[in-house]
């Protein structure tokens, strides 16, 4: 199934791609594609807006296939939850090394260094129906960036069970614990659940 993914970014395109392979799912995106205006309520309404405008594009151009979008974000328990749906514009129009040198700087003086990452799928099939998910993980700010793979606040974010930041994890690594990779999980056995009762 050719699946149309609403971003950007090559890097999650990515991910996404390696989280899938091994399914009846195939990600692309095209030129297409244009950033839909985010909220700040939640994910899952951020990843429903992206889903449901990139579909609207492609109908308008005659193509009607799958589409799924994502929004993820990080929680850090010392910033109430923050940077959270706004984790992608924490510190305005800057570049990630400057947004991750802002959170450090932040979080200088702050002793609980919990967060999680969060991320949430809208799905929706070539008929429309939708399928919403969520994936997170827990884990701790690091004092200083370590590790340059990943993404994002990927170098900042540590895993306690393996002992290394996200930005220390080789793709295979990450993927079989990250937020996306969970959220991914959560909707191929949702779909495998609705092709099941399509069949009864």
């Amino acid at each position: 199934m050719i699946v149309y993914v609403a971003t950007t970014n090559p890097g999650k395109l990515r991910e996404l791609g390696e989280l899938t392979a091994g399914s009846e799912l195939r990600l692309i995106t095209d030129e297409l594609y244009e950033e839909a205006d985010e909220g700040e309520a939640s994910y899952a309404e951020n990843a429903a807006i992206k889903a449901r405008r990139y579909r609207e594009i492609l109908l308008a151009h005659n193509v009607r296939a799958a589409v799924m979008a994502d929004d993820s974000g990080l929680e850090i328990a010392a910033l109430n939850g923050r940077p959270g749906v706004l984790s992608a514009r924490y510190g305005g129009n800057v570049d990630w090394p400057t947004r991750r040198a802002l959170l450090l700087e932040e979080l200088r003086e702050a002793r609980d260094r919990s967060a999680r990452f969060v991320c949430a799928i809208h799905f929706i099939d070539e008929r429309g129906h939708e399928i919403a998910v969520e994936g997170v993980v827990a884990g701790d700010i690091v004092e200083e960036e370590r590790g340059t793979e990943g993404f994002s606040y990927d170098p900042l974010f540590f895993y306690p069970p393996l002992g290394r930041t996200f930005g220390e994890l080789g793709i295979r690594e990450k993927n079989a614990i990250s937020h996306r990779a969970r959220a991914v999980g959560a909707l191929l056995h949702a779909l495998d659940e609705h092709d099941e009762r399509e069949k009864h």
